[in-house]
């Protein structure tokens, strides 16, 4: 899974392995070369500089929140496995999360202020603004950063952004050492990176590793930077460091199925980042573009039952009502293969382009619909906080009904038109009884098909129409709306 609750890097032991590997047993060691000498030549890197450059541009970040009443459990039991670990390794108990110095057992009074959590972050203007996570400062009632010097200053949170975790604080000081901002376009996979920052309460750590992927999948609007280097509970907000001393990443997750380190961690890129920093140091927020659908990837069955060819774009399930999608005549089944004129490779392509897209842009989307494409204007909305689902509303009796889909599994009906207007829908056959093929590829009662091996169905006739046109030797891909859901389903007819 993956966890929040600390993030950033440590050199993995198994650097000396590796070091003989490279110049050989019995080979004299190597003196660092120019990236043009032999691979078997080179030796590993040495980050001391690299620490002296960037090192006190790194902070730490101390949350205080209001104390309230609490009962035994998780955080208690949290607690304890904290105190195991310094205990275990002889490491002082720093002035973290619930404890300190104090007596075992005591608690704080209501309202009184007590340690929250410990994160990182980094200096990114001399006059004292300071980027970090959001998740670090998140339901702080005070932020406390301390330098490298040992100042300590009461920090102002000028906005956080929760679906990329980035968060900006202003510390009154000035002539603060800024970080270098690096060029993303130049990280390769394979390069050795380092990160500086206070896991487990233990300030001005430094650990380090390669990268071991970029555009890594992990959210709707971000492509991560993964790692290898080691990120614990209280790194979050920290740099990631390339060997030119450039900030390319904030350390943000790991996946682990332990809590702790597993060798994979995950950095938001330096780019989004600053991009989220500016409009946050403008307005408090982040403004995002919107447009109304709900997708899901398209599988590779369905992309060649469909005709698509490869497995790209993003399934319309659902198109929100009043939405910009539904203005510019996107339908539920549709699949939005480019925007703007870029490709839609990965379905979370889509919300990251159209994200970043200023909202009261007039764009293009591209669609495939029934086996053609085309391309629909569209005015991008400003996003805006989910909306309830709609409570369901009582359906009137379908009538004419029809058996040609037997051959499927399926038993049909005409729709009523209180459904279409529910539904929203021109047309298309709800489903009665969904047996043998029909069943197995999931179809149920009450799903309305709207259209039949890329055939559009607008009732029982142009259903059996439709039916009678499929290939019965192989697949039939059926478009499927259930509620305001659509999906494609594949019936692989009995043979």
């Amino acid at each position: 899974m993956l966890q929040f609750g600390g993030r950033d890097l440590r050199v993995r032991a198994l650097a000396g392995a590796v070091a003989l590997a490279m110049v050989g047993a019995a080979a004299p060691v190597v003196p660092a070369v120019a990236q043009s000498a032999p691979i078997g030549q080179r030796s590993l890197p040495d980050f001391t500089d690299l620490v002296d450059m960037v090192g006190p541009s790194v902070v730490n970040i101390r949350t205080l929140e209001k104390a309230t009443p609490r009962t035994g459990g998780g955080e208690d039991a949290m607690d304890e496995q904290m105190l195991e670990f310094f205990k275990r390794f002889g490491i002082p108990m720093p002035n973290g999360p619930r404890g300190g110095n104090g007596p075992r057992g005591q608690r704080p009074q209501q309202g009184e202020e007590q340690p929250r959590g410990v994160g990182s972050g980094f200096i990114l203007t001399g006059d004292g603004f300071v980027m970090t996570n959001a998740h670090v400062v998140d339901g702080a009632d005070e932020v406390i950063v301390t330098l490298t010097d040992k100042r300590e200053f009461k920090a102002k949170i000028v906005g956080a952004d929760k679906r990329t975790d980035v968060a900006v604080v202003k510390i009154e000081a000035t002539g603060l050492p800024a970080v270098k901002v690096g060029d993303l376009s130049r990280l390769r996979v394979g390069e050795w990176v380092m990160a500086i920052g206070s896991p487990f309460g233990l300030e001005n750590s430094v650990t380090a590793g390669i990268v071991s992927a970029k555009q890594r999948d992990t959210g709707d609007y971000l492509p991560f930077i993964q790692t290898d280097v080691a990120i614990n509970p209280g790194n979050s907000g920290g740099p990631l460091i390339n060997m030119r001393g450039e900030v390319v990443g904030i350390n943000s997750q790991i996946y682990s199925r332990s809590g702790g380190f597993m060798g994979i961690s995950f950095s938001i890129p330096i780019d989004e980042a600053i991009n989220v920093s500016e409009q946050l140091r403008q307005s408090g927020r982040v403004s995002r573009g919107r447009i109304g659908v709900q997708i899901e990837p398209v599988t590779k069955d369905v992309a060649e039952a469909i005709g698509l060819g490869k497995p790209q774009g993003a399934l319309v399930r659902g198109v929100e009502t009043g939405s910009p999608a539904e203005k510019a005549g996107i339908e539920a089944g549709d699949i939005i293969t480019r925007f703007d004129g870029k490709t839609i490779e990965r379905t979370s392509d889509l919300p990251r382009l159209v994200g970043s897209t200023k909202p009261g842009t007039k764009s293009t989307a591209t669609v495939f619909r029934r086996g053609a494409t085309r391309d629909l204007t569209i005015t991008i909305a400003e996003i805006e906080p989910d909306q309830p689902a709609r409570k369901p509303v009582e359906k009137e009796e379908a009538r004419p009904t029809s058996n040609a889909g037997k051959g499927l599994g399926l038993g049909v009906s005409e729709l009523t038109p209180v459904q279409k207007k529910e539904l929203k829908l021109k047309g298309g056959v709800r489903v009665d009884t969904a047996t043998e093929g029909a069943a197995r590829a999931g179809l149920k009662e009450g799903d309305v098909i709207v259209a039949v091996a890329n055939i559009e169905v607008t009732g029982v006739k142009e259903f059996e129409a439709a039916v009678a046109k499929a290939d019965k030797t192989k697949p039939v891909s059926v478009l499927v709306r259930r509620g305001e859901w659509a999906q494609y389903a594949l019936i692989r007819p009995a043979r």
